[in-house]
């Protein structure tokens, strides 16, 4: 070559560790290629704003910034070809390469310096690293001294990279000198402002198509704004910010919620985007001006948009109240898939379904009546998603819209086993079952029914020994296992009465004798302790009520029993405390109260 340098095996520094290829410098400015083929890299002469020389081990390595505030990093030059570059350089472009030295200290300690788009990290006056900001695709504050940049994959890093940089975090104490906070701001705050500034690489001169504030996103949870440039988006929070290539945009969501003004709008990403140590492949948006939004970012992305299907719910709504993982929300059923929301944002595309089975809410303890039914859906690769407490008048509806589909549902009714009786169930239009979640939670809170068999207890207690008893036993036959029922009947087998005339006589007084324990409660006897889930079903009742005023009782106590077995230790306890106080309130009563029971009974039997 006349004009200008060639070289064979020269890499191209970055995240993804060396890519060799080739490197040329001629009058009109440099270029690179990479070997095997992929992205030329070219820099013309009058772009070039910096040329740097560094000593690295085993060679050399040429930096080379750019007008847009690019870095280049290339190595593999020997020493020798370091002086005859250097004159060509100077010569063509009018620029006198630096020298820097590399830091091997080994320290983890130092300065920053950011020079348009490079970070570059000093231990002294030597350079440990640098970084490139225009490969960083998001940036965010992890607690109030530490700065965290994730880094996304472009094209210059080679497929077959086993080891790539992805995240790099700054530790800013409060005492730095270099980044000076404010009673607002720490130190590391105004390092993450000075990085964040940088990071849109060129998106800082471009003007936003549209800004939408104060928008409410509930995955990543927090009040956002919105930005949507002519080729990424940008999500600006307090303490995070994501940058969005519209490349990444998968599909848009746009779905109504059932008699809400509210509606959520989802963008579904590939590769998602990560808060701390959690990936978000769902961008969960909920608001009034989603048709704006939507559309605007349709147009500028140029991703599919899809809407509700032709599912109706029985309230003729386009999705079903039902439960994920613990999680309340709405499941729904899609042309092409199922999807979940708000939390945890779940789609199911219906290729990947295996089969689905409808299952008895609660199975296995619970009665086979229920006003709730559970759906499973399996998939093909193993992975089970079980949606719990949908309501049972959605049965049809949902089996309708999943048969439609030409989807396998295992338990499709041959009218034998299990399958067969929960198929009969749910479509059986009895309303009269009993809820067995309602049930359970009426018996964690300590119902009526349970105190008034303390106090009948104690009242009766004078009673005990009575050879009149025989007849309040049998009159609680109906409670009694089928155990109990024999030992019965071999006690009225050894009477001189037949056991028949004794059942016979115990179906007119059975009444009679349930009566007769009420009609002896003593109106002085003390009130028992209310449990702690009663004081916090007092304290939030009226809340969810007015939150939710469409919800019925039954779904309030259901609401009510399901918060409660989320609440923490910490949480619950000021009603644990409230309930022991009142428990030291009713054994003081109840101590006084059989004081005074005793002095009576034995005034009664002096007379």
């Amino acid at each position: 070559m006349t004009d200008g340098h060639h070289f064979n095996n020269i890499s191209l520094g970055g995240r993804g560790g060396g890519n060799p290829g080739q490197f040329k410098l001629y009058s009109g400015g440099l270029a690179w290629k990479k070997q095997g083929g992929g992205k030329i890299i070219e820099v013309d002469k009058a772009d070039i704003t910096s040329v740097t020389w560094m000593r690295i081990p085993k060679s050399y390595q040429l930096s080379v910034g750019t007008r847009e505030g690019l870095s280049y990093r290339f190595f593999g030059f020997r020493e020798q070809d370091v002086s005859g570059l250097t004159n060509f350089i100077q010569k063509s472009t009018g620029i006198t390469p630096e020298e820097k030295q590399l830091s091997i200290s080994g320290h983890n300690w130092g300065g920053i310096a950011i020079n348009g788009n490079v970070l570059c990290f000093n231990v002294g006056s030597k350079e440990a690293f640098e970084v490139s900001l225009a490969d960083v695709s998001q940036s965010q504050m992890q607690g109030k001294t530490d700065v965290v940049l994730e880094f996304h994959v472009d094209d210059t890093t080679g497929a077959n990279e086993k080891d790539s940089l992805m995240d790099l975090s700054f530790h800013v104490p409060t005492s730095n000198t270099q980044f000076v906070g404010d009673e607002h701001r720490t130190s590391a705050q105004m390092l993450w402002q000075a990085i964040s500034v940088q990071i849109d690489g060129g998106g800082s001169s471009e003007t936003a198509v549209a800004t939408f504030d104060g928008i409410a996103i509930l995955t990543p949870r927090g009040r956002y704004s919105v930005e949507l440039h002519h080729s990424f988006l940008r999500l600006q929070g307090q303490a995070n910010d994501f940058k969005i290539q519209y490349s990444s945009i998968l599909r848009l969501f746009v779905l109504p919620k059932s008699h809400n003004p509210h509606t959520f709008v989802v963008i579904t990403l590939d590769p998602p985007i990560r808060k701390g140590q959690t990936l978000y492949p769902h961008i969960v948006i909920q608001g009034l001006i989603h048709e704006v939004f939507s559309m605007v970012l349709r147009g500028l992305s140029g991703a599919k948009m899809t809407r509700p299907s032709t599912f109706r719910s029985c309230q003729d709504g386009y999705a079903v109240k039902s439960s994920l993982k613990a999680e309340d929300g709405l499941l729904y059923p899609l042309e092409k898939g199922f999807f979940f929301l708000p939390k945890p944002p779940t789609l199911i595309p219906h290729e990947e379904i295996e089969y689905v089975e409808f299952e008895r809410h609660g199975a296995g303890g619970a009665s086979i009546s229920s006003h709730y039914f559970d759906l499973l859906i399996k998939l093909k690769n193993d992975q089970e998603h079980l949606f719990r407490n949908i309501q049972r008048n959605e049965y049809h509806n949902l089996f309708n819209f999943i048969s439609g589909k030409h989807i396998k549902i295992l338990n499709l009714g041959d009218g034998q086993g299990r399958a067969g009786g929960v198929t009969a169930v749910l479509q059986s239009t009895d309303d009269d079952s009993v809820d067995p979640h309602l049930e359970r939670i009426k018996n964690q809170a300590g119902n009526e029914e349970s105190d008034e068999e303390d106090e009948d207890f104690v009242a009766d207690k004078d009673d005990s020994g009575s050879p009149t008893d025989d007849s309040d036993e049998d009159g609680s036959d109906a409670s009694l296992s089928g155990g109990e029922k024999e030992k019965s009947s071999k006690k009225e087998a050894s009477s001189s009465k037949p056991p028949v005339k004794k059942k016979q006589k115990s179906v007119p007084d059975e009444g009679s004798q349930k009566k007769k324990p009420k009609k002896k409660k003593d109106p002085n006897a003390p009130k028992r302790a209310i449990a702690p889930f009663m004081y916090f079903s007092k304290a939030e009742r009226a809340n969810i009520k007015s939150s939710n005023p469409e919800l019925a009782t039954t779904e309030i106590a259901k609401k009510l029993g399901e918060r409660w077995q989320k609440m923490s230790a910490e949480e619950r306890q000021p009603y644990i405390e409230q309930s022991q106080v009142d428990k030291q309130r009713y054994a003081e009563e109840s101590a006084a109260y059989r004081g005074a029971t005793t002095q009576q009974g034995s005034g009664d039997g002096s007379e």
